[in-house]
């Protein structure tokens, strides 16, 4: 079991791994179109403090909201954190305004096509500007389990791989919870990330030439970035 985890922080957790280097590159794009980012408010819709501790760059102030997870004890104070629905945000946040809506590998999570069309209205709502990653359906693979096509297989076959596979994060867990995680990642495809977002740039993500993640972007202050 050690081994599996270990193979699993070298491709996706540990700073140096090729998930990491994914992460900076986006990190660039993202400065390179809001210029001003480092001076910014933003909301970080289902992300965490320790991602923001760790990114090479950082707003003014960043407001986390989270449906999942504990609050850190100790918040540092370039930050608040808030349990809550980003499909269904409480008025004292829904009635707030921020600089950019931020939000990464989220939308995937959050329950079908309704739940995903109320998240993309949260977005619009909160600010002018947005930056909305998501994997991309197509890429051949599948990037939460690193299994090659496992978003195309049956919901039973997922399930097995879910709980089995070396480099998934669901190992040895119990088949009900396996099969509620399997059934609550559904990858998007370019057309459904226009519908959602429909006056974004889809910013196309690439990995050895094949897209890998998309983004919508709107509200950019600098230069859209290149290569997609």
């Amino acid at each position: 079991m050690a081994v599996n985890n270990s193979l699993r922080s070298r491709v996706l957790g540990s700073p140096g791994s090729w998930s990491a280097r994914r992460r900076a590159q986006r990190y660039t794009w993202l400065t390179q179109t809001f210029p001003e980012f480092a001076q910014m408010s933003i909301i970080d819709l289902g992300g965490t403090v320790t991602t923001w501790q760790r990114a090479p760059v950082r707003p003014a102030h960043v407001h986390i909201v989270n449906l999942t997870g504990k609050p850190p004890a100790d918040i540092p104070d370039w930050a608040e954190v808030d349990r809550a629905d980003a499909c269904a945000l409480p008025k004292q946040i829904a009635s707030r305004r921020y600089d950019l809506v931020y939000s990464n590998s989220v939308i995937e999570h959050v329950g079908g096509h309704d739940r995903r069309a109320r998240f993309a209205e949260t977005v619009h709502a909160l600010a002018d500007a947005h930056w909305v990653q998501t994997p991309y359906r197509y890429f051949p693979i599948e990037p939460h389990w690193l299994f090659p096509g496992m978003q195309f297989m049956p919901v039973r076959a997922r399930v097995t791989i879910a709980r089995h596979w070396i480099l998934g994060h669901t190992r040895r867990t119990d088949v009900r919870r396996a099969t509620r995680i399997v059934l609550s990642t559904e990858l998007l495809d370019r057309t459904q990330m226009r519908h959602y977002f429909p006056d974004s740039h889809i910013r196309t993500e690439r990995y050895a030439w094949l897209p890998k993640s998309l983004i919508a972007i709107h509200g950019a202050g600098g230069e859209q970035p290149h290569g997609g």
